[in-house]
């Protein structure tokens, strides 16, 4: 059983399109709050702040399953699908009320912002990522 990351997200006007639903683009920037409150707000409350020093994303993927229009907030569900080295894949579900309403995933690299390069994921970085494995 993978142990996943809720976050509920308020949608705002602004996220709704002509037609009354939340933009396309707009769910990436819901994914984006409920990794942020992961990597930095909950793996902060574990005793790693190394993942606020850098972290970049390599790649996004995004499957719309059906609009969400403007109301409650949403609920995202994420995972981490695949660690390795020096790069982790998270997966995400965004619901509205119960239905999936889009899955998405996102790979990620730690990223020493400093020396402006890729680094490798450190052992507490690994073992708190492994918690939503």
């Amino acid at each position: 059983m993978t142990d996943r990351f809720v976050f509920h997200c308020a949608l705002r006007w602004s996220d709704m399109d002509v037609y009354g639903h939340v933009n396309n683009a707009r769910f990436l920037t819901l994914y984006e709050e409920a990794r942020v409150a992961m990597m930095f707000v909950a793996a902060r409350d574990a005793g790693v702040t190394t993942l606020e020093e850098g972290v970049v994303i390599v790649r996004h993927e995004i499957d719309y399953l059906r609009p969400v229009d403007y109301g409650d907030p949403v609920r995202i569900e994420m995972w981490i699908e695949e660690i390795r080295a020096a790069r982790f894949t998270v997966a995400y579900e965004l619901f509205d009320g119960d239905e999936v309403a889009s899955r998405a995933r996102s790979v990620c690299a730690p990223y020493d912002l400093r020396g402006q390069r890729p680094r490798r994921l450190t052992d507490a970085e690994r073992s708190f990522l492994t918690g939503y494995r």
